[in-house]
Parts: C-alpha cells; sequence; structure tokens
C-alpha cells in the first residue's frame, strides 16, 4: 500500500506538468509563430515480486509491479499555423519550412517564425523586441512603398522615383531537426546539438517555405484538441488522488487491527 501511495503521486505530478504544459499552449494561442508542445510521459521502474526463473529453469509465474510514470520529454510540433492577411508590409510569413534569422543582443544568431517586423530609428528591419533581421537590411528613410516577394527579394520605391530599388534579400534556415530546437522566448529558438546545423536557404528553394507579405503565421494551437487533453488530464489527476485516498483507507484499516 505504500507503494500504491508513492505510485499514485508519482501520477499526480506527471498530469500536474501536463496541465502546465496545456495552459502555456493555451496562453499563447494568438502567439505569432508559435507553436505547440505536447508532454510525453513513460513508466518507470518494475518491481519484481516474483521471478520467473526457479531452480535455475524459466517459468510464466513472473510476478512484477510498476511504480508509477514520470515526464519523459516535452515535443514541439511544428506544423503550419494558419496565415493570417494583415495587409502591413513588414508583416511575413513563412508558407512551409524555414526559419527567419536575427541578430540577438549578445550578437549570437537567433531564429524565430514571427514575421511581425518592425523598422528602427536606423531604418533596419527588426522584430518586436528589437533584434535585426541578418543579414542586415537597411530601409532609406525617403521610401514610399516596401515590396518583399515570395523569394526574399527586399524592394522600395524612393520619393521622387518610379523604378524599384533592391535593398536586400531575406534569407532563411532549415534544420535537419527543427524539434531539437531551444525556445528562449520572445518567440525565438537557438539551435542545439539535436536540432542539427542551421542550412541557410534562399526561399522557396532547397525544401524551405516561400515568404508571404502582408501575412502574419498564427499559433498552430488549437483550442478544441487541447481542451480534450486538459479534461484528460483532470480526470487522470483525479483518479489518481482516488488511488491514493483509497490506499490510505487501506493503511487506516491496518492500523486499527487489534491483536
Amino acid at each position: 500500500m505504500i507503494r500504491a501511495l508513492t505510485t499514485a503521486a508519482g501520477g499526480l505530478k506527471a498530469q500536474q506538468t501536463n496541465m502546465d504544459i496545456i495552459s502555456n499552449n493555451l496562453a499563447n494561442i494568438n502567439t505569432s509563430g508559435y507553436k505547440k508542445v505536447r508532454a510525453e510521459f513513460k513508466d518507470v521502474a518494475y518491481e519484481v515480486l516474483k521471478s520467473d526463473v526457479a531452480d535455475g529453469k524459466e517459468t510464466s509465474e513472473r510476478v512484477e509491479v510498476g511504480l508509477g510514470c514520470e515526464l519523459s520529454t516535452t515535443t514541439r510540433i511544428f506544423s503550419q499555423g494558419s496565415l493570417i492577411q494583415t495587409s502591413n508590409p513588414l508583416d511575413l510569413s513563412i508558407d512551409g519550412k524555414g526559419f527567419f534569422k536575427v541578430k540577438d543582443f549578445d550578437g549570437s544568431i537567433k531564429y524565430t517564425r514571427d514575421g511581425s517586423f518592425k523598422i528602427d530609428a536606423d531604418g533596419k528591419i527588426v522584430t518586436s523586441s528589437g533584434r535585426p533581421i541578418e543579414p542586415e537590411i537597411i530601409i532609406p528613410p525617403d521610401s514610399k512603398e516596401i515590396t518583399i516577394s515570395s523569394t526574399g527579394v527586399v524592394s522600395v520605391i524612393l520619393s521622387g522615383d518610379s523604378k524599384p530599388l533592391e535593398v536586400g534579400r531575406i534569407e532563411l534556415v532549415v534544420f535537419a531537426n527543427p524539434n531539437g530546437l531551444k525556445a528562449i522566448g520572445d518567440n525565438l529558438y537557438q539551435e542545439s546539438s539535436n536540432s542539427g546545423i542551421p542550412v541557410d536557404v534562399s526561399p522557396g528553394l532547397d525544401g524551405a517555405g516561400i515568404i508571404k507579405q502582408g501575412f502574419l503565421e498564427s499559433s498552430n494551437v488549437e483550442v478544441v484538441e487541447e481542451m480534450v487533453k486538459m479534461i484528460m488530464a483532470q480526470r487522470a489527476f483525479e483518479i489518481n488522488s482516488k488511488a491514493m485516498e483509497a490506499a490510505d483507507d487501506m493503511l487506516k484499516i491496518v492500523n486499527n487491527i487489534r491483536p
């Protein structure tokens, strides 16, 4: 019965973590480019109460009891989110695979699917948090129109001119295993040993998606799916608490036995 108490406690802890992950998905339902996370669990060690080996021979009378479950890993699902039209020329989305490359404040390179870009005081195209896109692209101050093609070519039309002027190109990055990227907040990811090395590609080539100007990629969180997961987690938490309560009642009965 002590075993049942600790096993049920492990189940409660696992489902609490599951709820934390589901809550984070729902909290980011309106976060541009957010990718939902799924909790994965595994059973832990087994205690052998009766071995299947007797007198040096194998038998079919093995008895083993599992000791609960624990969180195994979290998997980020990089499925495509819906594209929402904004008509803002600096709102970009990737239709397909790939990430935008930005330079962090410490000079390191980070990656994002959030294409809600802005122009800073120096004319650089930056993220909402002020990180410049890499390679750096500067929009002249007298630009009256900005056009970004599906292949990443950035062109502007200057005041008093009618011909477009190319000022830069947006490159994308792909990974062999994007699920291995580390999320660090601010809609940013960084590479890891599990993600593989980043490979620079031009939009629309080598398996990379194309760029759509005037669109933002919404979160790929599906409310109904997360609500179903929440109900399942709640019921699993409830049944584990019932198991703990039953084990406690059984211990009370044993403690009340009089010789």
